[in-house]
């Protein structure tokens, strides 16, 4: 947690609310229950970004009206641009998993990074503040919004691909889920992506949107390149 700190450059008086919000809900169950999970800081987290981020983004786009502002906001706290953060951040490397969700490979999966992030926030806030939360995401995430990476990473893969697709007139695209396995609480999905007869990709998820988004990343990467 020490190095964790370093790494965040913060500082917690209360180093219990950092373990929890890094401690996931696969790790506790192994562990029968002596620690908390950060199910209930990434509640908290979620609504602490929403506040902060509708003030960043009201003091910073001071002429333009709500209905974009609202879309803004959606962009920014979105699954895909937390787990952006949370990767820029390292905070993977610092999670505590069960043996299942490691061997599912956590550490990289958007879902939980997107829940971790606002763990973290959550905890944040507990420990030091409002003014303090506000501070973190000024220096270390605000900046990222205007990154070049930003709206790729906002705009999910099977919405690009079809993008891509319609503007190649490469045909339908078609999602199947081939495969659903592992017991109920480690359920595991695969999913194939086609255009017209043909499978462009495949991805495997916790969740059926996950693997067809992880199905649609792989077949955007095979697609020909715009001129």
């Amino acid at each position: 947690m020490e190095q964790l700190q370093q790494m965040l450059q913060l500082q917690f008086t209360q180093p219990k609310l950092l373990k929890q919000a890094f401690t996931h809900t696969s790790y506790v169950n192994e562990q029968k229950g002596v620690l908390q999970h950060n199910e209930r800081l990434e509640f908290l987290g979620d609504a602490v970004l929403q506040l902060l981020v509708s003030e960043y983004l009201y003091k910073t786009y001071p002429k333009r009206p709500e209905g974009e502002l609202t879309r803004m906001r959606a962009a920014i706290v979105c699954e895909p641009a937390l787990a952006m953060f949370a990767n820029k951040l390292r905070l993977g490397d610092h999670i505590m998993l069960g043996r299942g969700e490691e061997q599912l490979g956590g550490r990289q999966r958007p879902a939980l990074l997107a829940d971790l992030f606002e763990s973290l926030i959550g905890a944040l806030y507990l420990d030091s503040g409002m003014e303090n939360t506000r501070s973190f995401l000024e220096k270390r995430i605000f900046p990222l919004i205007d990154s070049d990476d930003f709206g790729l990473v906002t705009k999910d893969a099977k919405s690009k691909l079809q993008e891509k697709v319609q503007h190649h007139g490469l045909g339908v695209v078609d999602y199947k889920i081939v495969e659903e396995r592992g017991p109920a609480h480690e359920r595991e999905f695969v999913a194939d992506v086609y255009l017209g007869d043909e499978k462009y990709g495949t991805g495997v998820g916790r969740t059926k949107k996950e693997a067809e988004q992880k199905a649609a990343a792989e077949a955007w990467k095979k697609m020909p390149n715009d001129s």
